[in-house]
């Protein structure tokens, strides 16, 4: 009797565990049922959205940076496809390669043909290495962190990212299109054309003067994403088209660059000099042609990012090249003409102040032209008398000296020149010749170039044309020039500039070629604050009889200092260079050139 008992006891207990599992599975299944059902019917809708919106991205799409062409249309600068090559650490980490056999070709893990051997960073590193020509640790090290983006080369060209692609590393390495911008010259026009920052854009030269036309407008493209990033075709939404920048084409002639880069270069070594600076200008249309200096710094570079160019920066006096300027101010104000005639000592004083010429001479019969070509500071004294200070000081301001030049590039000095009331007795005369402001090459070579076009001034340019993305070609309006002195004057002024450029012919002179030119040395404030350092510099044209370009050279403390017997030669080469670049026919002989002496 109890063995029954005891039997059905376990019977009835088994049967209400079952009882109790069934219920227990029953709720369950209502519950998950209850859940689909609100997954499905009630909360589908909003389910599906979240699930696309956690696959959708919006991407930008970078625009396209235009080019800085030559007036030629070669290039200098450019952009071009790279990536930047982004690992997933996380997704590093827990990665485990696929060995490769029939049934997994196409997705599995090698290296050159044999497994991988680990796991994890350590095995994405190993494969990565030799494609990225970095250390597997290296690569390693740096997926061995948290998070799920860390950079592992940046400026990869896009072989190296296709190779990466066939590792079948989707889910762990991804490359981001970027831009790198490139140089075609490397030192040539370096600072002046600048660099960009990490984002492409310009940040200094002319890459910062133009970067509103060069940037363009970025894009951007909104789809879902599937494993390893890759887009879901068919699922893109919405986009906005990139707009890639304008191409900007400058006035300046590469080979004419280059080649005044190099006589900079060897100039300032052949003389000792601390620094040399040169510019050349088209007088038929005042562009810049050539604008650089001897400083050796790459276009791109941290230092161009950081510096400003020296050919548009650097300030100094131009010394005797300014009795150009005294000279045309003299004669438009009906004082003198250069046929005018004076006995010049080499030194005279006047309200105290004494005033010397550069070598000694005995009293010297000379007129306008011949105080021009002996680049007399007595002589301009003596001539002067009567031309008062704010008609030296507005012949100057005429001539664009301590005035913007219009180029607004980045860095640009306009110089320095007080206003008559500030002058002292001295400044008042010395300014006659050059000294008592401070001007740019900028600014000289196109004053100079004000004579060459018959003394009418005009801004230069540095910016031939921009185009747009849709080939739209547009050229810089032009500003109207604006007579300084009268043809009369300019005829005279230019007959004694060459006179001046004869004086120095076996250094400076241009085969087959008359120059108008002046030279100029001046004595300035050195790093001891004392007159210690030399400017030696020269503007010339040429040719003389049918203007077609102004070049002029700036050298510090060159050795022999005199500008005619230092920066003359640097011009000399510049010119001959010129001259047969652009097949200039060769100069009339001279006639009927207005005396220097009597």
């Amino acid at each position: 009797m109890v063995p029954r008992l005891v039997n059905f006891v376990r019977t009835r207990q088994f049967a209400f565990r079952c009882v109790v599992i069934g219920v227990v599975l029953a709720m369950l299944f209502v519950w998950c049922f209850g859940q689909l059902a609100s997954i499905q019917l009630l909360n589908g809708k909003s389910t599906a959205e979240a699930a696309t919106a956690g696959r959708t991205l919006k991407v930008p799409v970078g625009a396209r940076r235009g080019k800085i062409l030559d007036a030629n249309g070669a290039v200098l600068s450019q952009s071009v496809e790279r990536y930047t090559i982004i690992g997933d650490p996380e997704a590093a980490q827990s990665f485990e390669p696929i060995d490769c056999t029939p049934q997994t070709q196409g997705n599995c893990h090698q290296i050159d043909g044999k497994p991988v051997g680990v796991k994890g960073a350590a095995a994405v590193g190993r494969m990565l290495a030799p494609v990225l020509g970095m250390s597997s640790m290296e690569i390693g090290a740096k997926l061995s962190v948290g998070g799920h983006y860390a950079v592992l080369k940046r400026n990869v060209e896009p072989n190296v990212k296709r190779a990466i692609e066939k590792l079948n590393l989707g889910d762990v390495v991804q490359g981001q299109l970027c831009q790198n911008r490139v140089y075609a010259n490397g030192t040539m026009m370096g600072a002046l054309l600048g660099g960009v920052d990490d984002s492409s854009a310009g940040v200094a030269g002319l890459e910062q003067l133009e970067n509103g036309e060069l940037a363009g407008k970025d894009g951007y493209k909104v789809y879902q994403q599937g494993n390893g990033g890759v887009e879901i075709p068919g699922t893109q939404s919405q986009s906005v088209q990139a707009r890639d920048g304008s191409d900007v084409k400058l006035t300046i002639d590469a080979d004419v660059d280059w080649y005044v880069k190099k006589v900079l270069v060897e100039g300032k070594q052949k003389y000792g000099a601390d620094w040399a600076i040169a510019a050349v200008e088209d007088t038929r249309t005042h562009q810049i042609v050539a604008l650089d200096d001897s400083d050796e710094i790459e276009a791109g570079s941290d230092q161009a990012k950081l510096n400003v160019s020296r050919a548009v920066s650097q300030t100094f006096e131009p010394g005797s090249i300014g009795k150009v300027f005294s000279m045309a101010g003299l004669m438009q104000t009906g004082l003198h003409q250069m046929s005018d005639k004076f006995q010049v000592p080499d030194r005279m004083d006047k309200n105290g102040q004494v005033f010397k010429d550069v070598l000694p001479h005995p009293v010297s019969n000379w007129t306008m032209a011949g105080i021009l070509q002996e680049s007399s500071n007595v002589g301009m004294v003596m001539a002067s008398d009567k031309y008062t200070s704010a008609e030296r000081y507005d012949y100057l301001t005429k001539f664009g000296i301590g005035q913007p030049t219009g180029l607004n590039l980045p860095g640009e000095s306009q110089g320095t020149l007080h206003g008559p009331q500030s002058w002292d007795g001295r400044t008042r005369d010395t300014i006659l010749f050059g000294q008592g402001y401070a001007t740019n090459v900028l600014q000289l070579t196109n004053a100079i170039a004000t004579v060459a076009d018959d003394g009418v001034y005009q801004k230069p340019s540095i910016i031939k044309t921009v185009t747009d993305p849709d080939g739209h070609e547009n050229a810089p309006a032009k500003t109207p020039g604006r007579r300084v002195i009268d043809h009369q004057a300019n005829t005279q002024l230019l007959d004694a500039m060459e006179s001046s450029a004869e004086h120095y012919q076996q250094f400076s002179g241009v085969d087959g070629y008359r120059v108008a030119a002046k030279s100029g040395t001046a004595e300035v404030s050195g790093g001891d604050g004392k007159l210690s350092s030399i400017i030696s510099d020269w503007s010339g044209i040429l040719p003389a009889d049918n203007p077609r370009f102004v070049v002029t050279v700036v050298m510090s403390n060159p050795q022999g200092s005199l500008g005619g017997m230092t920066s003359g030669p640097l011009f000399k080469q510049i010119g001959e260079f010129l001259m047969q670049k652009y097949e200039v026919p060769n100069s009339a002989p001279r006639k009927g050139a207005i005396p220097v002496q009597w």
